[in-house]
């Protein structure tokens, strides 16, 4: 199946959250929604060397979108850095960035 979106095409891929996920139960334990969330993750598209999206971006806070931002959670990779989690308002992570490849 194909899906487009913003990006205009093919692009979506396979993505194996169990980093992120092992990471949210370790620094978010008092927010089991947040890795419950991320274990959902299985496509991923990636915007920039910092930037991967989990849900499609198009038209983002406008009625109809799947992309309705709600807050940032912030994670602590040893081996990456600091990540920032774009948390939609139906409980959904949106996206994460990579800080350290800003």
């Amino acid at each position: 199946m194909r899906e487009f979106g913003i990006f205009g095409g093919v692009g979506w891929e396979a993505y194996d959250p169990s980093r992120l996920v092992r990471l949210a139960r370790e620094q978010l334990a008092e927010e089991p929604a947040i890795a419950e969330a991320l274990a959902k993750c299985s496509r991923s598209r990636r915007e920039s060397k910092a930037y991967v999206h989990f849900v499609d971006p198009s038209r983002p806070n406008e009625p109809g979108s799947d992309w309705q931002f709600d807050r940032n959670v912030f994670l602590t990779d040893p081996e990456r850095g600091d990540l920032v989690l774009d948390v939609l308002k139906d409980g959904r992570i949106g996206g994460v960035e990579f800080l350290n490849r800003l």
